[in-house]
């Protein structure tokens, strides 16, 4: 990306529900992408029917170029702009794809939930890795179609290098983005993450346990308390490794440090603002798949930081209990697994 390639060429590797309602976007705008995706019966809708997004009052629709995983080691010409939008648990093996096919100057920009950008950094050098949070809703159940619930004055993202000496260059990254959001450049990507995985970590398994809507989980009183006693604990560690509490998803400066009213303050906007009634969280959506959710990576991250730091996470480690006895058949998803969480929130909090 200079001066000499104003339309870099850009890649997608990850074209599920959030990966191509933003590719998208960027080839309506006249970009040259290419959409790389796992799914084979994706792939092979969008080659012969083209790429259909819905949105909350629009309807998108746009011929695409896309590619099966396989296809990548045919690829000649290599991408300045590369966009990974795989879940948290796949980054390693789908950087190490894409390795190969990134331009010398080029970035690979983490899109995910969890904290992948060192993942990142660690295969293809931090010189080219830039760390981002996404906040918008999304769903897709037929290949070829996704739903987005945010449309793009709704839709939030944040972008920042992991090479200091890289930071200059991120605004040019942050203008391609735009095309589908709002999008902030910020110097401390660590904590900003951090900050998104604190709200992922009262959010996204917790409500998926009890097999519900997002909204529907947090109107439970005594459940709501179990999910931000999880979102407590994991800003704890999020303190514990090093990070500093900071605004996101277009939240006003702070006007308290209390890190716990700050959990609050973030789960309440994004049930305001980016959650709809029939929203469910990727956990879920990925548990009525039959595909393992982001447990170890957002849950799970907050038990092993604080235990490294001599530290309990009781919350979040009976959530990671309960998530894994559903994804090993164990146990089963149901409403009714919520009385388990609030029996263990009372005991934490007698």
């Amino acid at each position: 990306m200079t001066k000499h390639t104003p339309f870099p060429r850009i890649a997608f590797i990850g074209t599920g529900a959030q990966g191509a309602s933003i590719a998208a976007d960027f080839t309506l705008a006249g970009l040259d992408v290419t959409f790389i995706d796992q799914w084979p019966a994706h792939v092979e809708a969008m080659r012969a029917n083209g790429l259909t997004v819905n949105m909350p009052t629009r309807q998108l629709h746009t011929p695409v170029k896309a590619l099966h995983l396989c296809e990548i080691a045919e690829i000649k010409e290599p991408f300045d702009l590369v966009f990974m939008v795989v879940k948290a648990y796949d980054t390693r093996w789908a950087a190490e794809m894409i390795k190969p096919v990134l331009a010398e100057h080029g970035f690979v920009v983490g899109l995910q939930n969890g904290m992948t950008q060192e993942a990142i950094a660690e295969i293809v050098g931090k010189h080219r890795t830039i760390g981002a949070v996404i906040e918008i809703a999304s769903n897709m159940w037929e290949p070829g179609i996704t739903t987005r619930q945010n449309d793009t004055d709704e839709s939030w993202f944040a972008l920042g290098a992991l090479d200091p000496e890289q930071q200059p260059r991120v605004e040019e990254v942050a203008n391609i983005l735009r095309h589908s959001g709002t999008v902030e450049v910020v110097e401390d990507i660590h904590s900003a993450k951090w900050m998104k995985l604190v709200v992922n970590a009262a959010e996204l398994i917790p409500s998926a346990i009890i097999d519900t809507a997002l909204n529907d989980a947090a109107r439970q009183p005594e459940f709501l308390e179990v999910m931000r006693k999880a979102g407590y604990e994991a800003m704890d560690a999020a303190l514990a490794d090093g990070a500093t509490v900071m605004p996101i998803i277009g939240m006003p400066p702070v006007m308290s440090n209390h890190p716990e009213r700050f959990v609050d303050e973030i789960f309440d906007e994004v049930l305001r603002t980016f959650s709809r009634e029939d929203t469910l969280t990727t956990s879920l959506q990925d548990w009525r798949k039959g595909r393992r959710a982001e447990v170890d990576e957002v849950n799970g991250l907050v038990v092993d930081i604080l235990e490294a730091k001599g530290k309990a996470a009781p919350m979040n480690r009976k959530v990671v209990e309960m998530a894994k006895e559903i994804e090993a058949g164990k146990r089963v998803l149901s409403p009714a697994n919520s009385d388990e969480l609030v029996a263990h929130y009372r005991g934490l909090v007698q």
